[in-house]
């Protein structure tokens, strides 16, 4: 068997593969396991690590990593989704990871308890970290509640931009037609963001977006001078 064709870890290993392990196998041209990352994610890092290796090399360009937190209802995916697609139809290198699409792929396994939250966040960040070092323009909308989190996220992220998009609580509730804030202060639903449990608002975010007090095109606008003065665009 060809060196590069080894598999790095056996089947009793499984549980214990690491995000700095699967960074080892794409980085020797293996992907991870389909148990640990969906064929389509790791088929999006491929992809992009081939196609933009030699632009990286060439002109030493990095992506960044956008990253939208706040409460449930605030905004955050209606943002990603409109800048997504106004960088798009610039030729731009885009992708964006939220909860919906994460769950469904990357991070199936996984359930809503403190510490399979800790892995989802830590899961996304890997990702986000492969496509902004290959020149790639990542989109990430989460709540991602807690500060430690964002800054593991920061500290692992060259080019980081937190983008607080900030929307009163009672704007939030009155936006949910599923109801979902009705549920958590009937005690139906625990561990819910700004009902039951805490959301940690950034302290020196690089963007605030005040969802309550303008429009999505103007959100999508700030935050989209911002990349120009920084020359992510």
């Amino acid at each position: 068997m060809h060196e590069k064709d080894a598999p790095l870890y056996s089947e009793e290993d499984k549980l214990n593969i690491s995000g700095t392990q699967a960074r080892e196998m794409f980085e020797r041209g293996q992907t991870p396991p389909e148990w640990f990352m969906r064929p389509e994610i790791s088929e999006i890092i491929t992809n992009a690590i081939k196609s933009d290796e030699e632009v990286f090399v060439k002109e030493k360009k990095s992506g960044t990593v956008v990253w939208f937190t706040g409460l449930s209802g605030a905004g955050k995916t209606t943002l990603a989704v409109a800048l997504e697609e106004r960088l798009l139809k610039e030729g731009l290198s885009v992708e964006r990871l939220d909860r919906d699409v994460v769950r469904q792929s990357l991070t199936k396994d996984l359930g809503f308890s403190k510490e399979d939250r800790d892995t989802n966040i830590e899961r996304v960040t890997f990702v986000a970290k492969l496509l902004a070092r290959n020149n790639v323009i990542t989109l990430v909308s989460f709540i991602s509640p807690y500060k430690k989190h964002r800054d593991m996220a920061r500290d692992e992220v060259s080019n980081f931009i937190e983008v607080h998009v900030n929307c009163a609580l009672e704007e939030c509730e009155r936006r949910d037609v599923k109801g979902m804030y009705k549920k958590a202060r009937q005690g139906e639903i625990q561990n819910f963001t700004g009902i039951n449990d805490p959301y940690e608002a950034p302290d020196s975010p690089e963007i605030e977006v005040k969802t309550d007090q303008c429009t999505i095109e103007e959100g999508v606008e700030q935050i989209y001078q911002h990349l120009k003065e920084k020359s992510f665009i």
